[in-house]
């Protein structure tokens, strides 16, 4: 673990998470492929809402790992898996952060979906 790069050089930048107080789906193409009680809503400046949802909540046989990484001075590394679901692929259309900086931890493991990317991923708070 490490302290991010980010944080260092842009002290002001605002990342919130907070856990989400009730159960929440990912949906793709009318089938849940998350449903979790525990999911943490990550708030940052100049981005989108995102909502992170625990390994052992999500469809992992729906998912399979791409060499797509991208680098977040602020979070850390995200690997990319590509979302399958009847018939349908949407490449690269989850992410993950599995070491990020010391800063996010709250995020480590979890993943996240392309919901503004992809018309077809749905995240839904369930009553």
């Amino acid at each position: 673990m490490t302290q991010s790069p980010g944080h260092r050089k842009f002290p002001d930048h605002r990342i919130v998470e907070t856990r989400v107080p009730h159960r929440m789906q990912a949906i793709v193409n009318g089938e849940v492929v998350a449903d979790s009680a525990d999911v943490i809503r990550l708030e940052e400046d100049r981005h989108p809402v995102r909502f992170y949802f625990p390994r052992a909540d999500v469809r992992m046989d729906r998912l399979e790992r791409t060499q797509t990484a991208t680098e977040c001075p602020f979070k850390g590394t995200a690997r990319y898996f590509s979302l399958k679901t009847a018939g349908h692929t949407l490449p690269d259309a989850v992410w993950t952060y599995e070491e990020p900086y010391d800063e996010m931890q709250g995020i480590k493991d979890r993943l996240a979906f392309y919901e503004d990317q992809f018309t077809q991923i749905q995240v839904v708070a369930k009553a």
